[in-house]
């Protein structure tokens, strides 16, 4: 398993974002990049000059694994259920900032409404910590897609709100510690 900060040759051509602009970019075969965060599954690389996110399905660009959806059970309740949603969104980061979503703040809502045959539509408000940033669609795709890899989830509706604003004071108790915002 390589480390962070080590150069990393890629195993193939991957689709990149840039950091903060959020436009997409194809990154070549053989190219170095560097690891700069690997948190939630995703890679916030440098390569040429330039800060881009990797999904993390692409992992195997990188010579590394794609992480595994969680497991649930048939019998899980709705308690169950909106906890293993609630951890999901933890696994989701903005890529300039090693702390994830759910103790920044940001997400607002999440309601879990059932649709039948066992399954739920997740509902989730959530914001930025800037509203001008060019990660916000990026940041609310991951959501969509890590809460949709629950098995019982049927659809995630994610939705980017600036009401109320966000400001530090939304932060869990670990996350200002962590940023020395206490």
């Amino acid at each position: 398993m390589m480390q962070q900060g080590e150069p990393v040759l890629l195993q193939r051509d991957v689709m990149a974002i840039t950091i903060p602009m959020g436009d997409q970019v194809v990154l070549p075969e053989s190219g170095e990049v560097m690891i700069t965060q690997s948190l939630g599954g995703s890679f916030t690389v440098y390569y040429a000059g330039n800060l881009l996110r990797i999904a993390g399905d692409d992992a195997d660009a990188l010579g590394m694994e794609a992480s595994k959806p969680p497991e649930i059970g048939e019998d899980a309740d709705d308690d169950e259920i909106e906890d293993i949603v609630w951890e999901q969104m933890k696994t989701c980061y903005d890529p300039e900032i090693p702390i994830n979503i759910v103790d920044l703040g940001l997400v607002y809502r999440c309601e879990l409404r059932d649709v039948g045959e066992g399954k739920k539509d997740a509902y989730i408000d959530m914001t930025l910590t800037a509203p001008g940033c060019g990660m916000g669609d990026i940041i609310a795709d991951d959501v969509r897609f890590k809460v949709e890899q629950v098995s019982r989830i049927r659809h995630a509706h994610v939705e980017l709100v600036f009401d109320p604003p966000w400001s530090q004071e939304m932060m869990s108790e670990a996350a200002r510690l962590q940023t020395g915002m206490m």
